[in-house]
């Protein structure tokens, strides 16, 4: 067999292998050609995510999946999405975007792609009455808790590991739920919360000892994220949140879920994304 037969047959053999190699399309483009936007948002979590009495998905992480779904010419399908299951969700590929209250860690955007910030929520400490909590501060002595891969737990244990205090304790749940049931029964003294969950809880009647302490030292500006090299989806979602914005729909959701008034700013200075 000759040099130049080798060289041809290994030419077309490569070739074959890569003809072989399944092609995979930005999610842009499967959305719009199936219509459909599956969206990974938590509805244990007021006014984010939640469930109306009739138990229907609302909150503003979910409107805010249906205006992108509407943007795309899509039906949105909401996908129940608890805090510790959000990123594998989007990994795996159980949904398409993940609209879900989710800070944009560095280590988080090892695994997905994050677009700017599209909401901000100011945090707080909430706690019972009589256990003399009024500030992030005085959190110390008290065991605590929070949901499991959140921005507020990382807060947690670095200042618990900054107070040094053996009485200090930090315990993680799988959901909002089991962290607000916690504070309850008194297995945890205090949690962190966004503001406008806080006054949800307490203006619900359903937690009569909780009440609500000093903001904490935590800004809560939460991405939308994409799967990780899904670069022309991620471009469309930035332009969508821009738009969301410029148009006055940002704030439009905001005052109906988060609370009246301007929207806290979704930049920090000299920042620019």
């Amino acid at each position: 067999m000759s040099k130049v037969n080798v060289l041809v047959r290994a030419m077309m053999a490569a070739a074959l292998a890569v003809a072989m190699i399944p092609s995979y399309g930005s999610t842009l483009d499967s959305v719009i050609q199936s219509k459909k936007l599956r969206c990974g948002v938590m509805l244990d979590s007021p006014p984010a995510g939640f469930r109306t009495p009739d138990n229907k998905p609302d909150g503003f992480d979910v409107a805010y999946c249906q205006d992108m779904a509407q943007a795309l010419g899509a039906q949105a399908e909401i996908v129940e999405t608890p805090s510790p299951d959000r990123i594998p969700a989007l990994v795996s590929n159980r949904i398409d975007v993940l609209v879900a209250s989710t800070t944009n860690t560095a280590q988080r955007g090892i695994s997905v792609a994050f677009s700017q910030p599209y909401i901000n929520y100011l945090t707080v400490v909430l706690t019972r009455k009589g256990t003399n909590i009024q500030s992030s501060g005085s959190m110390k002595g008290h065991p605590l808790g929070g949901v499991n891969g959140t921005s507020t737990e990382q807060f947690i244990n670095k200042s618990i590991a900054q107070w040094k205090d053996p009485k200090t304790t930090y315990t993680g749940f799988g959901s909002d739920t089991e962290a607000y049931l916690a504070l309850q029964q008194g297995k945890v003294d205090a949690i962190l919360v966004s503001a406008s969950t806080a006054n949800l809880l307490v203006k619900s009647g359903k937690f009569p000892t909780f009440v609500i302490g000093a903001t904490a030292d935590l800004a809560d500006m939460d991405s939308i994220a994409v799967k990780r090299d899904d670069y022309q989806f991620l471009q469309w979602v930035k332009l969508f949140i821009w738009n969301q914005v410029s148009s006055g729909r940002y704030k439009e959701l905001y005052n109906k879920y988060i609370a009246p008034g301007e929207p806290a700013p979704l930049s920090l200075k000299s920042v620019d994304y």
